[in-house]
């Protein structure tokens, strides 16, 4: 079973993803319900180890600890994380274009192959065209701009903190409805009051 059997199981659906050397960078969203993440992320560790572990005649995990993750803003934040995601490869230096990567969704999301068009399309791709031809091409061009320092920043530092990737409004709304203060965390260990004993 892999991750589009997966997907379909769990009602979940994939907006990128990148298999990289050490580590999976997938952007999902739930279906009707929320424990369907869990059970795909679950679903999906168990069958990668079981993999791993025949191949290389070896037992135990395959992942060190649970996964990390981050609620993205989408109408302003999904395309720049598809982004993210789909370069991982070319920023580690692993190839000159994300086209030549074949363990990520860009080649999927760009290729005119029937066997591609698996992923799923969120409605903020629209904006890039009015046809699919037209939306794969705005996307590739969008995917080769410089993309801004803090743009990969914010990306990176919610993922790591396991915080929200929006705006201050975005972020102000999930505070209103979940009824919890958000705040910015910084790296580390929060700071306490120093004891010093004699």
């Amino acid at each position: 079973m892999d991750l589009r059997e997966l997907k379909d199981a769990f009602g979940i659906k994939v907006y990128a993803y990148c298999l990289m050397t050490n580590y999976v960078h997938l952007l999902l969203a739930p279906g009707d319900s929320v424990a369907g993440l869990g059970q795909l992320m679950k679903s999906l560790a168990a069958r990668a180890t079981r993999y791993r572990n025949r191949l290389e005649g070896r037992t135990g995990t395959l992942w060190e600890s649970r996964y990390k993750s981050s609620v993205v803003q989408s109408d302003t934040y999904l395309l720049a994380c598809c982004r993210y995601i789909e370069l991982n490869p070319v920023r580690a230096c692993m190839v000159a274009d994300a086209v030549d990567y074949p363990w990520s969704s860009y080649w999927a999301r760009v290729s005119e192959m029937p066997d591609s068009h698996w992923l799923d399309i969120d409605e903020c791709f629209s904006v890039l065209g009015d046809s699919s031809v037209e939306r794969r091409r705005n996307y590739e061009n969008f995917v080769r701009q410089a993309v801004p320092g803090e743009e990969i920043r914010l990306i990176r530092e919610a993922l790591q903190r396991g915080q929200l990737t929006g705006t201050k409004r975005f972020v102000d709304e999930i505070e209103r409805i979940a009824g919890l203060r958000i705040i910015h965390r910084g790296q580390g260990r929060p700071k306490g009051k120093m004891e010093t004993r004699k």
